[in-house]
């Protein structure tokens, strides 16, 4: 396989990484808090989609809104796969050029900041139902596991990247 269609791939694996285990994420927060499974991504697909403003309206249980849902996954969706895509090319060119890999690694950890601050900002109408812990927890949770996929993908990457600090 070609180090290019390689690199797609894992970057397109690295998305569906994040974007699964995002939503796997505040299904369970849901169903912890005593709501429906997709009440937050209600919210979100009727925030960014509907234009809901008034967190007055969340102290009120409010309609399944199916298509604002359909909307805000696919949405969600695309944005993860392009996040996955990038993470993994950074990846794919740190290792091609090792003097980089400090460069890459702090591009990364500036992605993950970026990508907290503008979810969080971005849903100020609905922090009673979207915190700020959850937001970074769903994205450090999907880091993780897309970091493990890599991991395994790449053979010796810990080694290159983290313990030798090149």
């Amino acid at each position: 396989m070609t180090t290019t269609r390689r690199t797609l791939r894992d970057g397109l694996v690295v998305g569906l990484i994040g974007y699964a285990t995002v939503a796997l994420f505040y299904s369970t927060f849901d169903v912890l808090a005593a709501r429906d499974a997709l009440h937050t991504v209600n919210m979100l697909g009727r925030t960014v989609f509907r234009g809901l403003r008034d967190p007055s309206v969340l102290q009120f249980p409010l309609s399944i809104d199916t298509c604002a849902i359909f909307a805000y996954n696919a949405l969600h969706l695309v944005l993860a796969l392009a996040i996955g895509l990038i993470v993994a090319a950074l990846v794919a060119a740190g290792d091609r050029t090792p003097e980089r890999r400090r460069l890459v690694r702090v591009i990364i950890a500036a992605g993950f900041v970026v990508t907290v601050a503008g979810v969080g900002l971005l849903t100020t109408p609905i922090r009673p139902v979207l915190p700020w812990w959850s937001i970074v927890v769903a994205n450090a949770l999907s880091t993780f596991f897309a970091a493990v996929y890599l991991l395994g993908r790449r053979p010796g990457l810990w080694r290159r990247w983290i313990l030798r600090q090149a």
